[in-house]
């Protein structure tokens, strides 16, 4: 199959470099010339483990090129995928369909023959509607069915969740779509990757749905985190004693400082602006969203409690940046209020983060940037875990106490065991390990 694949973003890049791999042909297009540019000398713009050589496998074999022009790829493809940003709109938090709509309308105006152009970006329900509406207004002629496929990577396990998918939505009601979109997913049959036909606006829902559900979940464990602490009760405990229960299941039930990322705050919001559009308000999910802005904020008043409640002149030194590890993504990291927390309170903050340094740096300026965990320790009056990344997992803590200024440890991730780090001489905090 010849596939198209608009935007050379998370999605896309991912996307086409696994359909490149099962043995389609794959051209990825982008307005952003510096960009193409860069993964035609093989620069890979995003760390997902494993992608460089996957994209350099591919672009060997013949399988997959990178370019800007979009009307040679497109006129040519079974199946157009766009895939590019949906960022949350100022002022209301819906989905910015601006990039979505302008690749309608660039794919209009290039489509040849029978063409299924699919939506992979995270859309709110009912865009197919109005990108088929741009297409035939835009081209007439056009032979084009329009499907929603909506992805369900994580970043960080993106090309095994690809290869290995749970299920396969597709949105479509179109039998000529459906043969086409079986034909693109076929090499999953293997893997006994169950493909899910539904209508349209049903597989838009579902991606929502489905995100909204998961921060659900890690937003519950947080509050009985906040609650285990007072009582003094173990949360990670908790969450074992509910998780074997196979209608709740074990995942996204790590206490922590609160979500992030590009997905989880973006789609909950937009969900939320759709409902309310629809006059069917979303209390739970509306909660989600309040107690994990609250909880991302509280961090820095955890980690001044910990310092007797003054953080005037003092140095917290940070271990992990990015959202979650395994990716240099930033976007609503709770590392930024936490820092901005930090600093408000008036503290000094040294960082280090495996891979997210660059991205954070034009997030916050305004701290110091170090080489290393030791480093970050180097001084400082606190040390606080915010991403856990393996790199963190073993920790010489002998040496990191000997760099610190006060041996005080903050885990918000919950790595180590308090009995170990005490019987070493830290003051120790994590999130939902209370004792009365």
């Amino acid at each position: 199959m010849r596939i198209a694949m608009i935007g050379t973003g998370y999605v896309g890049l991912v996307s086409g470099a696994c359909f490149a791999d099962f043995g389609h042909r794959v051209t990825c297009v982008d307005t952003d010339a510096g960009k193409i540019a860069a993964l035609n000398r093989g620069e890979i713009p995003i760390f997902e483990p494993g992608l460089d050589d996957l994209v350099a496998t591919s672009v060997k074999a013949g399988r997959l090129d990178f370019t800007t022009d979009l009307a040679g790829p497109v006129g040519e493809a079974d199946a157009v995928f766009i895939a590019v940003g949906t960022p949350s709109r100022r002022g209301d938090g819906h989905a910015d369909l601006t990039y979505v709509h302008a690749a309608a309308r660039d794919i209009a105006k290039a489509l040849q023959g029978f063409t299924v152009v699919v939506t992979k970006s995270t859309v709110p329900v009912g865009t197919g509607d109005e990108v088929e509406r741009i297409i035939r207004e835009t081209n007439p002629k056009a032979d084009v069915a329009v499907a929603s496929n909506p992805e369900f990577l994580r970043e960080g396990a993106a090309i095994r969740d690809f290869k290995h998918p749970d299920r396969i939505v597709v949105g479509t009601s179109d039998e000529r779509a459906r043969k086409v979109m079986g034909e693109v997913y076929r090499p999953l049959y293997l893997n006994q990757a169950p493909i899910m036909y539904t209508e349209r606006r049903t597989a838009e829902l579902i991606k929502y749905a489905a995100n909204a559900f998961l921060a659900t979940k890690i937003t519950f464990i947080n509050e009985m985190a906040d609650l285990s602490e007072k009582v003094g009760a173990d949360v990670q405990e908790v969450a074992r004693g509910i998780g074997l229960d196979n209608r709740i299941g074990t995942k996204f039930l790590n206490a922590g400082p609160g979500f992030g990322g590009s997905c989880f705050p973006k789609d909950t919001r937009a969900l939320v602006k759709t409902a309310l559009d629809h006059d069917v308000p979303l209390r739970i999910v509306e909660a989600v969203l309040a107690v994990n802005d609250n909880r991302k904020r509280a961090m820095a008043r955890k980690v001044s409690a910990a310092l007797g409640g003054n953080l005037r002149g003092k140095t917290v030194g940070l271990l992990g940046l990015t959202f979650k590890p395994d990716t240099d993504d930033m976007r609503e990291a709770p590392s930024i209020p936490l820092v901005t927390g930090l600093l408000d309170l008036g503290a000094k903050v040294r960082a280090y983060d495996p891979e997210g340094m660059e991205q954070a740096k034009s997030e916050l300026p305004d701290i110091a940037y170090c080489d290393n965990a030791y480093e970050a320790a180097k001084g400082a009056d606190a040390l606080v875990i915010v991403t856990e990344w393996v790199q963190f997992r073993a920790l010489d803590l002998s040496r990191l106490k000997r760099e610190m200024a006060q041996p005080v440890m903050v885990d918000l991730r919950n790595i180590y065991r308090r009995e170990e780090m005490e019987a070493l001489g830290f003051t120790y905090e994590s999130v939902g390990r209370g004792r009365v």
